[in-house]
């Protein structure tokens, strides 16, 4: 019984391609900061190799639209290991609300330090917080990792059952030992 489990994991994971669409939702580092004419978030999914930032803007005092020239991205590691990198975001429209977009390199696990700058016809503004790069998942493995409990639990579970199966057979009539009858 645990070979055939074992047998079916291993197809199910030679079977799985790789896990890199699947990862984790971008999270908040900066949420409605007024700086400037503008009120800004910063949204991120800072995996190592391509990090992804999502930069949004709110209405300005008025209700309307901030006027939006340029949106750059800086990242640099705490550690001065590395310069200060930065990277251009693009616009994208998302439900009516003003969005920029920027990907930016991460070479390994450490805590980088963000600058977002913005330009446009009503100032310049900037904000800043600190993010740490992390490893995007573990491809394949992450299936074996997260499935775990409930196979631990599916395997106990059958164990369980095919031990009461063999309890509950009739038993056989025997004739006792030798010279009992």
């Amino acid at each position: 019984m645990v070979r055939a489990i074992v047998r079916a994991l291993a197809l199910a994971l030679a079977l799985v391609g790789d896990a890199t669409a699947h990862e984790g939702p971008p999270f908040p580092i900066v949420m409605d900061h007024k700086t400037g004419p503008y009120t800004i978030s910063v949204w991120t999914d800072p995996d190592i190799g391509i990090g992804r930032f999502f930069v949004l803007f709110g209405p300005t005092a008025g209700g309307a639209r901030p006027g939006i020239d340029k949106v750059t991205v800086c990242v640099r590691p705490q550690s001065g290991r590395l310069p200060e990198s930065c990277y251009p975001a693009t616009r994208q429209e998302e439900r009516g609300r003003q969005q920029y977009y920027a990907e930016v390199e991460f070479d390994r696990q450490e805590i980088w330090d963000v600058r977002v700058t913005v330009a446009g016809p009503d100032g310049s503004a900037e904000v800043t917080a600190e993010v740490e790069a992390t490893p995007p998942g573990f491809g394949k493995w992450d299936l074996l990792l997260y499935g775990f409990p409930f196979i631990l639990f599916g395997g106990l579970w059958a164990y369980a059952a095919l031990r009461r199966r063999g309890e509950h057979k009739p038993a056989t009539a025997s004739t006792g030992p030798a010279g009992n009858n």
